[in-house]
């Protein structure tokens, strides 16, 4: 029954769906976390440590956030695999493309593959940056993270990574909320102004939050 729910073009819609929206309830939650940084070191270093320690003791350090990373790594994969399967599957059933595009598909709907490509060199990029210390900028300080942001947001790249990484964001939330809410049944000819008017702002909200950090770090608000 798995094997004909995943195999159908409807099964793997809903798969999509329920993945991007458990990488949406954790970038909210990472969005906030990423915000005490204008609360200073001591307030950010200590939401960092608190990470590590939820569940204790019934849970051993660092469980919870291995489970948390493992949910996420099982939702992005899920979530990549059935949107190429679903491309696929579109350039199969239509191999030559429209004569005409459609005037009302929007700008974020025509993006969403690129988007989608863009941030899963960003995931990998930012793991390697603020997680092993791979490829950062400065000296990576362990169990500092306040510091280590500080250092990722004083170069160009950086911010030119990490800005064009959000605006992704920004463009990939304002479609896939309404697509998911269409393919979970929520969707409705009286409900639709409503998603859309909650996807517009849910993608504000994050891109704007987001880009608070290393806007806040160029002007030396944190510093």
């Amino acid at each position: 029954m798995a094997r004909t729910v995943w195999n159908s073009t409807v099964g793997k819609k809903t798969v999509m769906a329920v993945s991007g929206l458990v990488m949406l309830l954790y970038l909210v939650a990472h969005m906030i976390g990423n915000l005490k940084i204008f609360f200073g070191a001591g307030e950010f270093n200590h939401y960092a440590h608190w990470l590590r320690t939820v569940g204790e003791p019934f849970m051993h350090y660092e469980w919870t956030l291995w489970l948390i990373r493992v949910v996420l790594v099982v939702a992005v994969i899920a979530h990549a695999v059935s949107a190429y399967q679903l491309s696929r599957r579109d350039i199969k059933a239509r191999p030559r493309k429209y004569v005409h595009r459609k005037p009302r598909a929007s700008y974020a709907t025509r993006t969403m593959r690129w988007g989608g490509i863009i941030l899963a060199l960003f995931i990998v990029w930012h793991l390697l940056d603020l997680t092993t210390g791979t490829v950062h900028s400065g000296g990576f300080e362990t169990g500092k993270p306040y510091q280590n942001v500080v250092d990722t947001f004083s170069t160009w790249y950086g911010n030119t990574i990490y800005v064009v990484a959000m605006i992704a964001v920004g463009l990939h939330i304002r479609h896939g909320f309404w697509s998911a809410a269409q393919t979970l049944g929520v969707g409705s000819r009286t409900r639709d102004r409503a998603l859309k008017t909650t996807a517009n702002a849910l993608a504000l909200l994050l891109t704007a939050g987001f880009l608070a950090v290393p806007v806040g770090v160029m002007t030396g608000v944190v510093s």
